[in-house]
C-alpha cells in the first residue's frame, strides 16, 4: 500500500522505514512519546514553564512531513483533552505538581503555545519535503521560522490568560513571561537541531551507500 500521502516529498523517516500504514503509525505513536517525554523536563516556571518540548517539536516536524507532523501534534494534544498526564506539569504554590488534563487544557496560559507547535511542526514538515532539512543554514532558519509561529499564537493567549486573571499589566508581562526567558535556550534549540538533522541525513546517506 502506497504511503506517499504521508510525504509527498521524501522527509528522514521515510528513509528510516516509514513505509507502510504500520511503520507510519509506529513513528506517529513515538512522536507523541517524544513529545510527551520532553515536556517532563522542565523548569518550572510561572505560568509558562521551561521544557524540552520546543526541541521534539523541531524534530518531529522536520523529520516526519507535513502530515505526519499534522497528525502527531493533534494526536498529542487530543490525548491530554481526552486525560492522559502527558502535558507539562503545572506547579501549585506549596511546590506540588500537578497534570491538567480534559476541558481544562483549553484555559491554559500555554494552550496558544500548544496550538503554535501543530502549525510550527506542520510548516516545518512543508519545508523539510522540500529539503530545507538538508543543508545546516536553511535547517537553522526552518527552525527559526518555526518558533516564531510557536510565539506568533502563544504569546497573544498568554496576553489574554495574564488579563483574565487580573494582571495589571497584561502587554508587557506576556514578554516578561512569556518571551525573555526562552530566547537564548529557543535559539540553541534551533542551532542544535539545525546541525543534527542535515548530519542524520549524510548518515543515511552514508549507510545506503
Amino acid at each position: 500500500m502506497s504511503t506517499a500521502i504521508f510525504a509527498p516529498r521524501p522527509v528522514l523517516v521515510d528513509r528510516l522505514g516509514a513505509t507502510s500504514v504500520l511503520t507510519n503509525a509506529a513513528y506517529v505513536v513515538g512522536g507523541v512519546a517524544l513529545i510527551a517525554g520532553a515536556a517532563q523536563i522542565q523548569i518550572p516556571m510561572w505560568p509558562v514553564p521551561m521544557t524540552g518540548q520546543t526541541f521534539a517539536i523541531l524534530l518531529v516536524g522536520a523529520s516526519f512531513g507535513m502530515v505526519r507532523a499534522l497528525i502527531t501534534t493533534v494526536l498529542y494534544l487530543a490525548l491530554a483533552v481526552a486525560g492522559l498526564p502527558i502535558l507539562a506539569a503545572q506547579t501549585t504554590d506549596s511546590g506540588a505538581t500537578f497534570h491538567t488534563t480534559g476541558l481544562a487544557v483549553f484555559g491554559l496560559a500555554t494552550f496558544g503555545y500548544l496550538v503554535g507547535f501543530i502549525l510550527a511542526a506542520v510548516a516545518l514538515g512543508w519545508l523539510a519535503e522540500r529539503q530545507w532539512d538538508r543543508k545546516v543554514l536553511k535547517a537553522i532558519l526552518g527552525f527559526i521560522i518555526a518558533e516564531i509561529i510557536i510565539y506568533a499564537v502563544g504569546l497573544p493567549w498568554l496576553g489574554l490568560f495574564l488579563s483574565r486573571v487580573g494582571d495589571p499589566n497584561p502587554v508587557a508581562d506576556t514578554f516578561t513571561f512569556g518571551l525573555m526567558p526562552f530566547i537564548v535556550g529557543d535559539l540553541v534549540k534551533a542551532l542544535a537541531a539545525g546541525a543534527l538533522l542535515p548530519l542524520a541525513w549524510k548518515l543515511v546517506s552514508f549507510k545506503k551507500n
